[in-house]
């Protein structure tokens, strides 16, 4: 399926000049100005600048396709997490309103497509700057309700506020400039949408990790290939140790100090060994190998959400740290 022909979505234009694209026998796209993009596997390629510091969660999404699924864990993980970021009143607005497009950037294998999906009102994009965009199909194929575009956030293939909801769950904290991530973001919101995002805080733990001020500077520069290999060999090793003392809370604090491993034992019981296993492995690679891991506080995400106007602004210290989410004035309120 070309989803870029499909006309139930907001139309795709050339993420440098915003142009409209023209699709060529070979599947190809180009605008008026000569940019020329890709298009694989039914999947619009409209990335504009290099994109080699995501490799590695496109390696890492290829790998752990079903890890974080809601359907695969039997667990509502992602869903709480997705539904908790929302707000009661924007979560009952997509299921219960007219067809609303949803943009949802950043969207590594689809953990929050599966439930997004599930939300009868959403007409969902997803969009992602790695080739995680394929498991994301893989996952969940392209239909009249479903379109999946490989692109950077930053270099958005739409006309600006053509989006009800945007979401970006996960991503802002691993880009070069989050308060320019995030202003980008808001670009695609329409009047009266809303912005959904979260970020990492500031915690003593990203701080005390021992092992990770030794161990990313070098993970984070190795091909993905490899890097995914030293990962698999630290949790073979660390993971034991981390499962004898599950039950000791000092000694498994004591251990993270010194262990490359995030584990989930505390915050996610519900999790079975198999999975802690592999969520382990899942966040030990992320946590290592991300070229660019920001921190934000609450106080700097609000600064930056006012100051690009926005109305209703929430910001609470939960999660992976800061959740926020914002509306854009409607029509009426803007100038």
């Amino acid at each position: 399926m070309c989803s870029a022909r499909n006309p139930t979505f907001p139309r795709l234009v050339c993420p440098i000049d915003l142009s409209p694209l023209r699709l060529f026998p070979d599947a190809s796209f180009s605008c008026a100005k000569g940019h020329r993009y890709g298009n694989t596997r039914g999947i619009p390629r409209l990335v504009t600048s290099d994109r080699s510091y995501a490799d590695g969660f496109g390696q890492q999404w290829k790998k752990f396709r079903v890890t974080q699924l809601d359907s695969y864990s039997r667990t509502t993980i992602s869903r709480d997490r997705l539904r908790r970021c929302l707000g009661d009143g924007l979560w009952q607005s997509l299921q219960h309103s007219g067809r609303l497009e949803v943009l949802e950037a950043g969207c590594g294998a689809g953990r929050f497509t599966e439930v997004l999906l599930q939300l009868p009102s959403v007409s969902l994009t997803s969009t992602d700057l790695s080739a995680a965009v394929e498991p994301n199909q893989d996952n969940f194929p392209q239909s009249d309700r479903h379109r999946i575009v490989q692109c950077d956030a930053n270099a958005a293939p739409f006309a600006p506020r053509q989006f009800d909801v945007v979401i970006c769950l996960g991503v802002i904290q691993h880009t070069e400039s989050p308060e320019r991530t995030i202003a980008s973001l808001y670009e695609q919101v329409k009047p009266g949408g809303w912005l959904v995002i979260d970020h990492y805080g500031h915690t003593l733990s990203r701080y005390s990790k021992v092992t990770w001020l030794l161990l990313r500077p070098i993970l984070k520069r190795l091909p993905a290939e490899r890097s995914l290999a030293v990962t698999e060999k630290l949790t073979r090793a660390f993971f034991p140790l981390h499962r004898a003392v599950r039950n000791r809370r000092l000694m498994q604090i004591l251990l993270s100090r010194v262990s490359p491993l995030t584990t989930f034992f505390h915050s996610l019981p519900q999790l079975d060994d198999r999975l802690q296993y592999e969520w382990a492995l899942l966040d030990t690679h992320d946590g290592l190998t991300d070229y660019y891991k920001r921190l934000r506080t609450g106080s700097q995400i609000r600064s930056t959400l006012t100051k690009l106007g926005a109305q209703d602004v929430w910001v609470a210290k939960q999660g992976n740290g800061i959740e926020a989410r914002c509306r854009r004035p409607p029509p009426s309120a803007e100038t």
